[in-house]
C-alpha cells in the first residue's frame, strides 16, 4: 500500500477517534506529498525514496521550530510540533543508532578508500546512499568529520 493510501486511511481514523495531535501531523504528510506529487519533473506516483525525503524534510522542520520554541520559552508551541513529530516519523524506517551508523560509514571509508578529511565528500555521498532514511545528514555528517579527522 503506497504511504499516500495509509496515511488517507489513518486521516479517517484519526478523525472517528478525535485524535487532533495525529490529525495534525497527518494532514501535514499529506499535503507535503501533494505538494511533491504537482512540483515540476515529477510523475504522477513518488517512488518511496521520494517520499522519505519528504518525511525527513517535515520531521527536520518540526525538530527545528521545536528547538526555536523551546528557546523562546514557549512550551505551548513546542508540545504542538513535539506532537507532530512524532507522527510523521511513525512512518519513517526506524532510524539506526549512532553505533550502527558508525559501523556502516567505517564500511563506506573503506570501500571508498577514503584517508583524509579531504575525501568526505566522497564518504558522504555513499554514506547518504547508504544510510537513506535510517539516518539523518547532521549525524552522517559528524561521524563522517570524527571518523576522517
Amino acid at each position: 500500500m503506497s504511504l499516500e493510501l495509509k496515511i488517507n486511511q489513518d486521516i479517517k481514523a484519526a478523525m472517528i477517534a478525535k485524535d487532533n495531535a495525529r490529525l495534525r501531523g497527518l494532514r501535514a504528510v499529506k499535503a507535503a506529498i501533494l505538494l511533491a506529487k504537482t512540483e515540476k519533473g515529477h510523475t504522477e506516483e513518488l517512488s518511496e525514496d521520494a517520499e522519505i525525503k519528504v518525511l525527513q524534510k517535515l520531521v527536520k522542520q518540526r525538530k527545528e521550530s521545536g528547538e526555536i520554541f523551546k528557546q523562546q520559552q514557549r512550551e505551548d508551541l513546542y508540545a504542538i510540533e513535539f506532537e507532530e513529530q512524532q507522527v510523521i516519523e511513525e512512518y519513517l524506517p526506524k532510524q539506526l543508532d549512532l553505533q550502527a551508523v558508525e559501523s556502516v560509514i567505517k564500511q563506506v571509508i573503506e570501500e571508498v578508500g577514503a584517508s583524509s578529511v579531504k575525501d568526505m565528500g566522497k564518504v558522504m555521498g555513499a554514506a547518504n546512499q547508504k544510510l537513506a532514511g535510517q539516518a539523518d545528514g547532521r549525524t552522517i555528517s559528524e561521524v563522517v568529520k570524527r571518523l576522517l579527522a
